[in-house]
């Protein structure tokens, strides 16, 4: 499936939904897919290197904040904190998403991107949809999940903030908290896609690694240096002594990231300004948003895909 045309008759195949009264979303392997064309040339042509690290997430679970830790673990040796490309640069910018950056622009690329190694990557695509390189190959995935109604929240009020959203309100919520709890939303359902890489993480765990949101708030260092050694760049008895893992943490927090320029002002993705990555990163912030009868609908679901799964969202 190369042509315009193959892909053009694959959409008119698929179940559509309209997101946010703009965006198209197609049912594509269980997923509602909202960039299926470049999804499909990623799928096609990325060959992934054992020693490329993915990270994976549904958006606005702490994908931003993963990539900044990420990077700064990558690049302590070549960095010092004070001169770290943070201080300048995206995260999305530093670790691009593969099906919304990388191939963009499915019939040209940007694949100067993929030169680097070993390769830092992100996708919110779900693990069926993983190109077959990643699946087959060794190199590593981390997953972060968050808890589905914080996720909710987050990305409601990101996508409020959409260049083009004329149409959507706030007082929609109700909504659109319907149509998240259906799974129709970007890249959900939800529970499908943490069930999905969840499972993966128990039965290869040296391949793919599994870490909460809440978990990496509540002890970010421990953490850290779980990453760190899943990763392959574990840090030394001398780097804990000298307080390497705090400043990592320090640099890569919500509050030293809003004051970078670039995340004030500049652009990754043409259709939102950076400044909209960080908004407060806090646990249990859907208590302001959602009513009990909202946060029961979801959790009755929730209770029903995760019985037996062994994970606690």
């Amino acid at each position: 499936m190369n042509t315009k045309d193959d892909i053009q008759q694959l959409k008119s195949s698929l179940p559509k939904e309209l997101w946010f009264n703009s965006y198209p979303m197609y049912l594509y392997q269980n997923c509602w897919n909202i960039i299926l064309d470049s999804t499909i040339a990623c799928q096609n042509h990325f060959q992934a290197q054992d020693t490329d690290i993915i990270i994976a997430s549904i958006p606005k679970t702490g994908t931003t904040w993963l990539k900044a830790l990420l990077f700064s673990i990558f690049n302590r040796k070549n960095h010092p904190i004070s001169e770290s490309p943070l201080l300048k640069h995206n995260p999305h910018e530093l670790i691009p998403q593969l099906e919304s950056i990388i191939y963009e622009k499915p019939e040209n690329p940007n694949l100067s991107l993929l030169e680097i190694c070993p390769k830092l990557l992100g996708t919110h695509l779900p693990f069926q949809s993983l190109p077959t390189s990643i699946k087959h190959s060794n190199c590593k995935i981390i997953y972060v999940s968050r808890n589905p109604f914080d996720t909710f929240i987050s990305s409601w009020l990101f996508y409020l903030n959409y260049d083009e959203n004329e149409s959507v309100k706030s007082d929609m919520i109700e909504e659109y908290f319907g149509k998240f709890c259906e799974g129709k939303f970007p890249f959900g359902p939800f529970e499908d896609h943490v069930i999905g890489y969840w499972k993966e993480s128990l039965e290869r765990a040296e391949k793919v690694f599994f870490v909460k949101f809440e978990d990496l708030k509540a002890d970010p260092k421990v953490e850290l240096k779980k990453l760190a050694e899943f990763v392959g760049c574990p840090f030394s008895v001398d780097e804990e002594r000298e307080n390497v893992i705090d400043e990592i943490i320090k640099l890569c927090s919500i509050d030293k990231l809003k004051e970078v320029e670039a995340n004030k002002s500049g652009r990754v993705y043409s259709f939102i300004e950076n400044k909209w990555f960080f908004r407060k990163g806090e646990v249990g912030d859907w208590v302001n948003y959602l009513s009990p009868l909202m946060v029961e609908r979801f959790k009755k679901i929730m209770d029903e895909k995760f019985a037996g799964s062994g994970l606690e969202i």
